[in-house]
């Protein structure tokens, strides 16, 4: 007999988001950096991403609605960093899964 498990649907909605949050190319590489960097400023991404500070500040935004990164405050300058270890292991996973050289990533966004 084939053994069935059951997983708390609140589990699969707080992936579900954050999943979501991911999936769009900029968010990813956002993540990818501060996986990589452990903790980044928004001007650091912006040049990261060559993006405006305004659209840096959305896509943190998001992902901080996510729990996915969170922000310190050191003097007028925040630092933001991942919330979660499992996220670092995700991230890791599928840049290494799907991405041979991990700057093809941060190309094929610009």
């Amino acid at each position: 007999m084939q053994q069935v498990y059951r997983t708390n649907p609140k589990s699969f909605i707080e992936l579900v988001e954050i999943l979501k949050a991911l999936a769009h190319p900029q968010r990813l590489c956002i993540v990818k950096s501060l996986c990589e960097k452990d903790h980044l400023n928004v001007s650091d991404m912006q040049h990261c991403l060559g993006e405006a500070q305004a659209t840096v500040s959305q896509h943190l935004a998001r992902l901080k609605a996510s729990r996915i990164i969170i922000g310190k405050r050191v003097g007028t300058n925040i630092y933001y960093s991942i919330c979660d270890e499992r996220i670092r292991r995700l991230i890791k996973a599928v840049i290494s899964e799907y991405f041979s050289d991990e700057d093809k990533l941060t190309k094929s966004i610009q």
